[in-house]
């Protein structure tokens, strides 16, 4: 027996702000507004989930090692030095970053200047530019490097070379790259909040936090060794990524992260 009841399917959306065109702060049911230098109390870590800017909406998106993509470049310094990132970071322009509205966070980015051929490498840890002909805001630092300074903005080629893990990078060599490709692990993934023998308490559980953060609720009638149990599952994450970083900072954090088929 494997039933999944869902009840109540409305969703809520995230929404949050950036100043300018790029550099938001995330945060929980509130707003941060690098022009007001004013944030909440209650962080919320940036995640795989879909945001909402200026009533577009974005989906950050899984991607693998040698994937590549053209645009225009821009750049950001003095007027954002020392504010938050959207992971949490505090900005330098001085560092070796660069903030991009899709990409997951900590990914290593090959960023090469059509104009002159110059090329430098970026981890991304912010969000932006929120206009639709760029698709990169490098630091000061990393713009300096591809002699776009003066320009303001230049057409690039961006090179998906690794990712970072806490601190540690993982870049796989040309060779490598050919054996295997990493890629951010996609799939339909799913938090367990509850677990019940009697369905009233599931029922109660699911309608209370159906719609939370956007996601949706289901329980799922099974059959295990200690008898019949209705599982209350929090649904929506579309990586394992997003459900891990979900879990560590929401109320959820003693849950379970499961795949789905």
């Amino acid at each position: 027996m494997n039933k999944i009841y869902i009840i109540g399917l409305s969703g809520l959306v995230l929404f949050i702000s950036g100043c300018s065109t790029r550099g938001i702060g995330v945060y929980k049911h509130k707003t941060y507004s690098h022009s007001k230098n004013h944030f909440t109390k209650t962080y919320s870590h940036p995640t795989m989930r879909p945001y909402t800017i200026r009533g577009i909406t974005y989906h950050p998106t899984v991607v693998s090692v040698g994937d590549e993509f053209s645009g225009n470049a821009s750049w950001y310094g003095p007027d954002f030095h020392g504010k938050l990132t959207s992971n949490g970071e505090i900005y330098n322009m001085h560092g070796m970053t660069a903030a991009h509205k899709t990409l997951p966070m900590n990914t290593i980015v090959k960023v090469t200047n059509k104009r002159n051929g110059l090329s430098t490498v970026v981890r991304i840890n912010d969000r932006g530019p929120f206009v639709a002909t760029r698709i990169i805001d490098l630091s000061n630092a990393a713009a300096k490097k591809i002699n776009m300074i003066g320009h303001g903005t230049a057409p690039v080629t961006l090179e998906v070379l690794g990712f970072e893990t806490k601190g540690k990078r993982t870049i796989p060599t040309k060779q490598q790259m050919k054996k295997t490709s990493q890629t951010r692990t996609i799939g339909n993934f799913a938090l367990q909040i509850a677990s019940f023998s009697h369905i009233a308490g599931a029922i109660s559980t699911q309608e209370k936090y159906n719609g939370v953060d956007g996601y949706k609720t289901a329980i799922k009638d099974v059959e295990s060794s200690n008898g019949r149990m209705f599982k209350v599952v929090l649904t929506g994450f579309k990586s394992e990524q997003e459900a891990r970083d979900y879990k560590e900072t929401s109320q959820f954090n003693r849950a379970f992260i499961l795949r789905e088929d």
